[in-house]
């Protein structure tokens, strides 16, 4: 085996350790989440203190994938109860992410002192691989507070979400649901399951569908589940390591930044974060009072995260992954289609392009 290859090999290995011990610390004191939460924080830390974390870009793809399936597997036909109540939310939702954007492209401005159009990239909620690739054709924007601002964002939310929902009372240490038919007992129906939402993910990956990796599963396997036609679901150990492996793609977005470096945006990725969750707060706590919808859903499908990590966190917190998964759909549609605006309007083209620095493979909010 080559010197170059066994290094990744090992480094992959060291990288989900860390994020394996990180998750089975914070499950095992009953964190609600805590697989996700735990390998995230655990292996952002690492890479901050040096540690190489690193993930190969189609082992993240796969993990995605089990995670779609995992989330789908959920699916009951009483699930589709209520959704009357969706298009409403769903308004409301794109409503939220302009003002998000907004308070907290004003923050960091007035507050901070950043231009606009790197504010704009920093604030804006989600859609991180289509921010780094325009915002590294920016002339005048700093890549680098981008990307620590926004993963800031995704770690935050996935650690602190849960431990809200906690204190409220509404979360408590979350289980993932075990199938009503083992493996064992159904394997070719478990096969079809796996190879059908495999070729859904990689098709609407190809076609460049947002987030097409984990939707296309998790759509697939909502239908095959919640119209009965499958009742074989994803083994627990099977979905927790997806979980650890997901947090450890987060955590390696921090690897190659220097300590330093992140203490000096940790202010202004803090402050952007606390604007963002008390305006998206106050506009669901409004739909609340027009709609009746359970708080817990709402706050996970208003919080402006990644869309793998909220979607993941309505699987583990036992919320409803259909209706947190339509929220986050109808966000990064939105950003999709204001990015290049934005961009246009208040950026000065590079004349030479240069790659974004390296955040990490695999995550897309």
């Amino acid at each position: 085996m080559q010197p170059s290859l066994r290094s990744r090999y090992r480094n992959l290995a060291e990288s989900l350790l860390i994020g394996a011990v990180g998750g089975y610390t914070l499950d095992a004191a009953g964190f609600p989440a805590g697989w996700l939460a735990g390998s995230m924080l655990f292996c952002a830390l690492a890479a901050l203190l040096g540690r190489p974390i690193y993930v190969p870009l189609k082992l993240a793809r796969t993990f995605f994938i089990i995670l779609g399936i995992s989330i789908g597997g959920v699916v009951t036909p009483e699930t589709v109860k209520g959704m009357a109540t969706w298009p409403f939310s769903l308004f409301m939702v794109s409503v939220a992410m302009v003002a998000v954007t907004i308070g907290t492209v004003s923050y960091l401005t007035r507050v901070h002192g950043w231009n606009t159009i790197t504010a704009i990239f920093a604030g804006i909620p989600g859609g991180l691989s289509q921010v780094m690739a325009l915002a590294a054709e920016q002339e005048n924007c700093d890549v680098r507070g981008v990307a620590i601002v926004q993963t800031l964002r995704v770690i935050i939310l996935a650690v602190g979400v849960p431990a809200l929902l906690s204190v409220l009372g509404i979360a408590g240490p979350a289980r993932l649901p075990a199938g009503a038919v083992s493996i064992a007992d159904a394997p070719l129906q478990f096969a079809l399951l796996v190879a059908s939402c495999f070729a859904a993910a990689l098709g609407l990956f190809r076609v460049g569908f947002p987030g097409g990796l984990i939707f296309g599963p998790m759509v697939l396997s909502a239908v095959l589940h919640g119209a009965g036609f499958v009742k074989v679901t994803m083994p627990f150990w099977i979905a927790a390591t997806a979980m650890v492996g997901l947090g450890t793609v987060s955590g390696a977005r921090f690897t190659g930044t220097p300590f330093r470096l992140m203490l000096g945006y940790l202010g202004a990725g803090a402050g952007a974060f606390a604007v963002a969750m008390v305006i998206a707060g106050v506009i669901a706590a409004g739909v609340t009072a027009v709609v009746s919808l359970p708080l817990a859903d709402l706050i996970v499908a208003y919080a402006p995260g990644s869309v793998d990590a909220m979607m993941i966190l309505a699987l583990a917190l036992h919320l409803d992954p259909v209706f947190v998964g339509a929220h986050h759909l109808t966000r990064v549609f939105v950003v999709s289609l204001g990015l290049p605006v934005l961009s246009h309007y208040f950026g000065r083209p590079r004349k030479q392009r240069v790659p974004p620095p390296p955040t990490g493979e695999g995550l897309d909010d």
